[in-house]
């Protein structure tokens, strides 16, 4: 089984959806109290309710302009339904998001194939500390695991540190890293990991970035450069630029967001940590935002805890 395979539509397991259970816990039991208190005492869905039904998908980093358009949804259908009981507004509040995942590139990735590149490349950005390293390390067991042969390129020069782990997760994967000494031109290193990777026939080649925020412009020239070296090897590479973001740090992942749109044409997401955070609604909220696909979750500390964003399956975790 390739690539293309691995990403072609199959169920997800029963212990998947346990993992990712799991690993929405703590959104779900604050998300959930707060809807509780919301709605007590209360027979019917008016402006009083959704007016506390507005603060609590606020306080769950949904963000302002993301929860204003559930509201203005709900309020439709309550209008139109004439009558609403609390006992249906999370089936409401369900419904609703799924069609606001849908309507905004966030689909289901079991179905996605990528065509004919080979290999397929994956640059991966995002700032220090987000699990941009440990994410690409997931990324590269899952990819092996699915048949597929994945080289690493260690483009993070800025900080010995990201060097010496993207060595040890592929000593744990079992893949090639290609990486040069600290300090080193990264799009040298990019080049050469294409290089190395177009050579040995490999599948997939991730490549890291520098997680550093500085100004746009030097991060957007630093981005440009890493690109156009690669194209050399690789006409239209990368085909994937992956940005990563820690969803435990709720509005401050849609600022970065914001940041590396501005400076890189960033295709998809993952969002990190969600296991450790009640603010899983940042993922709604980010997707809404900014039109990108979220493509991966990090739902675990395990190896096997990254996976492959299906929204229906998110949504219904997130309500079960």
């Amino acid at each position: 089984m390739g690539l293309f395979d691995f990403f072609k539509k199959k169920e997800t397991t029963q212990e998947e959806k346990q993992v990712l259970d799991a690993g929405l816990e703590k959104t779900k039991d604050s998300f959930f109290s707060k809807i509780t208190k919301a709605v007590a005492g209360r027979s019917t869905v008016d402006d009083d309710v959704l007016d506390d039904l507005e603060e609590v998908l606020v306080t769950s980093d949904v963000g302002v302009t993301t929860t204003l358009k559930i509201i203005e949804r709900i309020q439709a259908r309550v209008a139109r339904d004439k009558y609403v009981s609390t006992s249906e507004l999370n089936t409401l509040l369900k419904d609703e998001i799924q069609k606001l995942l849908a309507e905004n590139n966030s689909n289901d990735f079991r179905t996605l194939e990528y065509g004919d590149h080979k290999p397929y490349v994956i640059m991966v950005v995002g700032v220090n500390g987000v699990g941009k390293t440990t994410t690409i390390g997931k990324l590269a067991h899952k990819l092996k695991q699915a048949g597929n042969q994945v080289v690493l390129g260690a483009a993070d020069t800025f900080r010995a540190a990201a060097v010496d782990q993207i060595k040890l997760w592929g000593e744990r994967v079992g893949v090639k890293v290609v990486a040069q000494a600290m300090g080193s031109d990264p799009a040298s290193v990019a080049f050469d990991t294409l290089r190395s990777a177009v050579a040995n026939g490999d599948d997939v080649a991730i490549i890291d970035t520098a997680g550093r925020l500085h100004n746009k412009v030097g991060l957007m020239n630093e981005l440009t450069k890493i690109k156009n070296v690669m194209q050399k090897v690789i006409p239209g590479a990368p085909h994937e630029i992956l940005l990563v973001l820690d969803a435990s740090t709720g509005q401050n992942a849609v600022e970065q967001c914001k940041q590396f749109t501005e400076a890189t044409a960033v295709n998809a997401l993952a969002l990190t940590k969600l296991d450790g955070t009640a603010k899983g609604g940042v993922v709604i909220g980010i997707s809404e935002q900014f039109k990108i696909p979220v493509k991966y979750i990090g739902v675990g500390e395990g190896i096997d805890h990254l996976q492959l964003f299906d929204r229906q399956e998110f949504v219904n975790s997130l309500f079960n």
